[in-house]
């Protein structure tokens, strides 16, 4: 675990959502440090995505308290909200592009509709085309999104998603329905967002080799690629692995305490490393 000197990026303390007679979250507690990586496995209902929407407060709970950048979500405004989901990039499932704009318009959409980002009107589109490039889409400016490829897609949702430079990034299924060749660009892209800009991630998946990939690799800025980060090296913080099942937080904790588990919902998740 990220030791205390490290700044809680976000907390979830004792956090329960219910939705009718169905607790979608029940007393559900962890802290995202600086910098840190998680990895949320859980089978399909079991609170993965409402963790998400509740971190960004779109959910709220009906007990417990979530922070973010130490700010109680559960006590802000709807206003004060907007400044705090400005710090924070997300990639919903299957990207949600907006059909009807072309992808620069897609890219600069947060820069133009979050009001505490104050980026310059001559500064948006150099903006773009940078998070464009970051993720190799760099010439699709004037295309939308019926005309890329799945992949292509969810590499233009990836930069929307950071093209604020936000300090924390939730990303939901971001490999849900790709081909594993696709799957590992994606997953690749997702790491050089965090080793480049120092981000803090969660990442929603029911793939282990996606939370391997992240676990156990880092990009290297000089060489343009990813390398094994052997033993950590190169990585300032671990990446820690959460595990839902209805609702409930039933496992947390590193790669090797979560391949040792006997638990069987657990070992549904995991699968031998390549």
């Amino acid at each position: 675990m990220p030791e205390n000197n490290h700044q809680a990026v976000l907390r979830f303390d004792r956090v329960t959502v219910t939705f009718g007679d169905v607790e979608a979250l029940s007393g559900v507690s962890f802290e995202a440090f600086e910098g840190e990586s998680r990895v949320i496995l859980g089978a399909a209902g079991s609170g993965k995505t409402v963790l998400l929407k509740t971190a960004l407060g779109l959910v709220k709970p009906d007990s417990g308290e979530v922070y973010a950048f130490g700010e109680n979500l559960t006590t802000l405004s709807e206003r004060q909200l907007f400044d705090i989901r400005s710090k924070i990039g997300v990639l919903f499932q299957e990207g949600a592009l907006f059909d009807s704009l072309n992808i620069q318009e897609n890219v600069a959409y947060p820069l133009l509709n979050q009001r505490s980002i104050h980026c310059a009107p001559e500064r948006v589109l150099p903006r773009v085309e940078e998070a464009l490039e970051f993720v190799e889409l760099g010439g699709t400016l004037e295309k939308f999104p019926s005309e890329l490829s799945g992949g292509m897609r969810r590499r233009a949702a990836i930069a929307r998603a950071v093209v604020t430079e936000p300090p924390l990034v939730l990303y939901d299924s971001p490999t849900a329905g790709l081909d594993p060749i696709t799957a590992h660009t994606i997953i690749a892209l997702l790491i050089k967002e965090r080793d480049v800009k120092q981000t803090t991630t969660l990442l929603v998946t029911q793939r282990y080799q996606d939370g391997n990939l992240i676990a156990n690799f880092r990009y290297n800025s000089k060489q343009g690629r990813l390398e094994p980060a052997r033993n950590g090296a190169g990585r300032a913080m671990p990446t820690t692995f959460m595990v839902l099942r209805d609702g409930r937080l039933i496992f947390e904790g590193s790669q090797d305490e979560l391949e040792e588990s006997k638990d069987s919902y657990i070992s549904k998740f995991v699968k031998q490393r390549v």
